[in-house]
C-alpha cells in the first residue's frame, strides 16, 4: 500500500498501554480481552481523527451525496479497519511481541447490531467503497442499542433474546453533543444525538462518515415525580424516547409496534434532513435556490421515504420556501432504490397513524398527491388510471409511489429486477417517467469479502498476478484466466479451499458443538429466512436424498454436509416452522446408521457478518434458489463467487449476471424462469405433482405422518397446507425434479477434481464486475453526479 503513512510499532504499543490505563485502569498483564480490544481500537481512532476531520472539511467544499438507510450491517470493525489502513500485519507483529493473539482479540468484538439482511450489508459495502474511491458520501441511519435479536436453537426451535452489541462500549464512534437535533411528534419531543462512525477507505487518507442517530429524552427524568416517590412514572418519558432507537425492526404485528416503527422512520429521517439543511445554511445562508446543486440524497428502499415529507415541511414551514419551489428542489435532491417486488415490502402507512403522530406531514402528503394528480390529468390520464399512481388512497400513504414521483432517479438492483420493475411491477410509472428508471446491479466490497476473510486466497492471487492492485480494481482478477489449465495453480487453489473448510469446521465445532468433516462436500445456503428464498425446497430435497440412501445405500454421491444459516423474523410463524423442520431433518439423518457418514445437515445459529466471513470462504457450492423473479439481486451469491465457489441457483436476481460473467458451464442453473412461471401460474396445481411423483408425495407426507416432530406447534401441518392447500405460491413442487437433476450433475462433476477446480477458478477470475466499487462509481456518475475529493 502506497497511499497511507503507517504507524510505527512503538506508537501502537504505547497507545495500547495508555488506553488500558486511562480507560480501564489496568496494565497489559491484567487486561481482559475486551479491554485490549478497546485499547487497540482507541489507539487507531486517535491516529485517524486528523484525516477524518480533514476529509469532512474537504467534502463540505463541494457537492455531497447522502445515503439514507434504516440498516447498516457493518460486521466487526477492527480487522477491516486495520486491513484498509495497511496496519494489520504491523499490529499482528506488535501483538506477537506482547504475547497477545490478534485473532482472539478480533473475536471479542460484537457484530454491530445495525442491520439484518442484504439491504443493510449492501449499505455497508457501499459506504466503504465510497471512502476507498474518495467520494463525498455521508451515510445516515439509526444507532440501535440492540440489533434485530440474537438467535439460539433450542430443541430445534428458533428462540430469540436481545442483541446487546454495545455491552463492551463502542470505541468506533464519536458522540457529537453539539450537533443534536430536536425531533417533534404530536405527543412528545425527543433528542436525536449523532454518533459518527469513521468509514476508512482502503489505501487512502480519506475517511468518510456514517452518522447514526440515537434517541434520548429531553430530560433524564422528572424530578418532581421522583421526589414524590413515583419512580416508574419519573422515567417513563425517558424510556418512551429510548424505545425509538432501542431495537432494529420492532415486531409490528400489533398497532403499538407499527407506531414504534413509524416513529423510528420519522425520527431518523427528520434528524437527517435537519442536519443536511443546517450544514447547507452554514455555507450558503437562507437562499435555497442552489440546494440541489450541492446536495443529493439516496433513499435505500422505502424506509426513509418519509424524509421527502419532512424535507418539504422544513422548507415550507421553517424556511418559508413556496410549496411548488420546495417540491422542485425535492425532485432534484431525492433518488430512490427499489429492493423488492414483494408487495408486503413496499411500505404503506395508515393515514390515521400519520395523523396521530405528525398531522402536518399528512397535509404535505395530500398536497404532493394533488400535484401528481394535476400533472396526470394534464397528460390526459383518466381517473381509473390515476388511481394506481395516487400517493394517498384507501386511507393509506403509499411510500413507493411517493419515492418514485419525487425521486429524480429510480433504480433496481440487478438487470432482471430492473426489467421486471419497468415491464411489470412499476410499468405504469415507467411509461410515465421512462427517463427516471436505471439499473445498478449490486456489488460487494473486496476488502472485507476476500482480503480480510480469506487472507490465504488473497496472498495466492497477489502472488499469481504479481500485484495487490486487484484489491482496489477487482477487474484485474480476469488475469487469473490464463491459469485455467495450470495443474499446479488449480491444485493450490483447492488446497486453500480445503484449509478454509478446516477452519470453518473448527468454528462450527466451537459455536455449535457439532463435528463436521472438512473432507465432505460443503453445500451452503445462508441468507434471511423467507419463503421466496426457498430454504424449504432445499430441505425437502435433502429429505428425499435421505430416503434414496435408505433405499439404495450404495448410491454414488460424495459425502456431503448441507449447511444452513438464517434468522426468521420473530413474528413470521411459517419461517420459524422451516427452521424447526431443517433441524428435525438433521436429527433424523444423524439418528440413522444408514445415512450417518453419508450426509449431514447443520443449522448454524445466529447467522451474522462475522460467521459469514468463515462460511463464504469455506464453501464448495453456493445455493441461491429463490423463485425466479422474486430475488431482486442477492449479494451472498457474489461473496461465494469471489471466494471461488460455483453457484447452484435459479435464473433470478444477480445469478443471471454471475452466470453470464463466469459461464453457465461453471455453474448450475435450474428451474422455472420468470416467463415459465407467468405461463404456469394461472393453472398451476401442486396436487398433480404430489399425486404423480412418488418422491414428492413421500417427502410431503413426512410432514404429517409423525416421522418428524414439531413439538405440537402445528408448524409442519402448516407447511404441508402451504404446499398443497394454499397453492404452493413459490413453485417448490414444480421445481423439485429440476433441482434434483441439477444436484445430481453437481455430484457427478465433483468427481473430476480438475474440472471442479477449473469451475472454482472461473468464478473467481470473473467476479470483478461484482465489486461495490463498480456499483458506487455508477451511482456517482449516473445519479449523484459527484466527483472524487482526495485528502492530500
Amino acid at each position: 500500500m502506497k497511499g497511507v503513512k503507517k504507524m510505527d510499532k512503538q506508537s501502537i504499543k504505547e497507545g495500547v498501554k495508555r488506553y488500558l490505563k486511562v480507560k480501564h485502569g489496568v496494565t497489559l498483564e491484567e487486561a481482559k480481552d475486551y479491554e485490549i480490544f478497546n485499547a487497540i481500537s482507541l489507539t487507531i481512532m486517535e491516529e485517524i481523527v486528523d484525516n477524518w476531520n480533514e476529509t469532512s472539511k474537504r467534502y463540505n467544499q463541494g457537492r455531497m451525496a447522502y445515503y439514507l438507510s434504516a440498516e447498516y450491517l457493518m460486521g466487526r470493525a477492527l480487522g477491516n479497519n486495520l486491513i484498509n489502513l495497511g496496519l494489520y500485519d504491523e499490529v499482528k507483529e506488535v501483538f506477537n511481541e506482547l504475547n497477545l493473539d490478534l485473532n482472539k482479540i478480533e473475536e471479542v468484538e460484537e457484530d454491530a447490531g445495525l442491520g439484518n439482511g442484504g439491504l443493510g450489508r449492501l449499505a455497508a459495502c457501499f459506504i466503504e467503497s465510497a471512502a476507498t474511491m474518495e467520494m463525498p458520501l455521508v451515510g445516515y441511519g439509526i444507532r440501535y442499542s440492540n440489533g434485530l435479536f440474537k438467535q439460539n436453537i433450542e430443541n430445534g426451535f428458533q428462540t430469540e433474546c436481545e442483541d446487546n452489541w454495545l455491552k463492551y462500549g463502542d470505541c468506533w464512534s464519536i458522540r457529537k453533543d453539539d450537533e443534536v437535533q430536536i425531533i417533534t411528534f404530536s405527543d412528545m419531543k425527543v433528542k436525536a444525538v449523532p454518533y459518527d462512525v469513521p468509514i476508512i477507505g482502503y489505501d487512502t487518507k480519506n475517511i468518510n462518515t456514517l452518522r447514526l442517530w440515537q434517541c434520548e429524552a429531553l430530560r433524564e427524568f422528572d424530578f418532581n415525580l421522583f421526589n414524590n416517590q413515583q419512580y416508574i412514572e419519573a422515567v417513563s418519558a425517558r424510556n418512551k424516547a429510548e424505545d425509538i432507537s432501542r431495537v432494529l425492526y420492532p415486531n409490528d404485528t400489533a398497532e403499538a409496534g407499527k407506531i414504534l416503527r413509524l416513529r423510528q422512520q420519522y425520527f431518523f429521517s427528520s434528524a437527517s434532513m435537519k442536519d443536511i439543511i443546517k450544514k447547507y445554511k452554514a455555507t450558503y445562508g437562507n437562499d435555497f435556490s442552489d440546494f440541489a446543486k450541492y446536495n443529493v440524497a439516496q433513499l435505500n428502499d422505502t424506509h426513509p421515504t418519509i424524509s421527502i415529507l419532512e424535507f418539504m415541511r422544513i422548507l415550507v414551514d421553517e424556511e418559508k420556501v413556496e410549496f411548488n419551489t420546495a417540491l422542485d428542489i425535492a425532485k432534484k435532491f431525492f433518488n430512490y432504490t427499489n429492493h423488492t417486488i414483494l408487495a408486503e415490502a413496499l411500505e404503506k402507512w395508515d393515514i390515521r397513524l400519520i395523523e396521530r403522530l405528525f398531522p402536518r406531514i399528512l397535509q404535505i402528503a395530500y398536497q404532493i398527491n394533488d400535484a401528481l394528480i394535476n400533472e396526470l390529468r394534464q397528460k390526459g390520464y383518466d381517473e381509473g388510471a390515476i388511481w394506481n399512481f395516487r400517493i394517498v388512497t384507501n386511507d393509506q400513504i403509499r411510500m413507493a409511489n411517493l419515492a418514485i414521483y419525487v425521486g429524480s432517479a429510480v433504480n433496481g438492483v440487478a438487470a432482471l429486477h430492473t426489467e421486471i420493475l419497468k415491464n411489470k411491477e412499476l410499468n405504469n410509472w415507467y411509461n410515465l417517467y421512462p427517463e427516471k428508471f436505471q439499473n445498478k446491479t449490486n456489488g460487494i466490497t473486496p476488502r472485507r469479502w476476500l482480503r480480510l476473510c480469506n487472507p490465504e486466497l488473497s496472498e495466492f492471487i497477489t502472488e499469481l498476478l504479481g500485484t495487490e492492485e486487484w484489491v482496489k480494481d477487482l477487474s484485474i482478477l480476469k488475469g487469473l484466466d490464463k491459469f485455467k489449465d495450470n495443474d499446479e495453480v488449480l491444485n493450490n487453489l483447492m488446497k486453500i479451499k480445503r484449509e478454509k473448510k478446516a477452519q470453518l469446521s473448527a468454528y462450527i465445532r466451537q459455536e455449535e458443538g457439532v463435528e463436521v468433516d472438512p473432507d465432505s462436500f460443503f453445500d451452503i445456503q445462508i441468507k434471511r429466512l423467507h419463503e421466496y428464498k426457498r430454504q424449504l425446497l432445499n430441505a425437502l430435497y435433502i429429505l428425499d436424498l435421505y430416503y434414496r440412501i435408505k433405499e439404495n445405500p450404495n448410491i454414488e454421491i460424495p459425502k456431503t454436509t448441507f449447511i444452513f444459516g438464517a434468522k426468521a423474523f420473530p413474528g413470521y410463524r411459517r419461517a420459524k416452522g422451516i427452521v424447526k423442520l431443517i433441524n428435525e431433518i438433521a436429527k433424523l439423518i444423524d439418528g440413522d446408521p444408514i445415512s450417518v457418514g453419508r450426509i449431514k445437515v447443520v443449522f448454524v445459529h445466529n447467522y451474522r457478518v462475522s460467521y459469514a466471513q468463515k462460511l463464504f470462504p469455506g464453501s464448495d457450492l453456493s445455493k441461491q434458489i429463490s423463485t425466479a423473479g422474486k430475488e431482486a439481486s442477492g449479494t451472498g451469491n457474489m461473496k461465494f463467487m469471489l471466494n471461488a465457489t460455483p453457484t447452484f441457483g435459479t435464473y433470478d436476481g444477480a445469478n443471471i449476471e454471475i452466470v453470464n460473467a463466469s459461464g453457465e458451464e461453471n455453474n448450475y442453473i435450474f428451474g422455472l424462469r420468470v416467463e415459465d412461471i407467468e405461463k404456469l401460474k394461472n393453472n398451476y396445481n401442486p396436487k398433480e405433482y404430489y399425486r404423480n411423483n412418488p418422491c414428492i408425495k413421500r417427502v410431503i407426507d413426512t410432514l404429517i405422518n409423525g416421522m418428524l416432530n414439531d413439538g405440537g406447534t402445528g408448524y409442519f401441518e402448516d407447511i404441508y397446507n402451504a404446499l398443497l392447500e394454499e397453492g404452493d405460491q413459490y413453485f417448490l413442487l414444480a421445481d423439485f425434479d429440476l433441482f434434483k437433476k441439477a444436484q445430481d450433475k453437481v455430484f457427478e462433476d465433483y468427481k473430476d477434481k480438475k474440472k471442479w477446480a477449473q469451475k472454482c477458478l472461473a468464478n473467481l477470475s470473473n467476479s470483478g464486475e461484482f465489486s461495490s466499487d463498480r456499483t458506487i462509481k455508477q451511482y456517482c456518475d449516473e445519479i449523484w453526479h459527484i466527483e472524487p475529493a482526495k485528502v492530500q
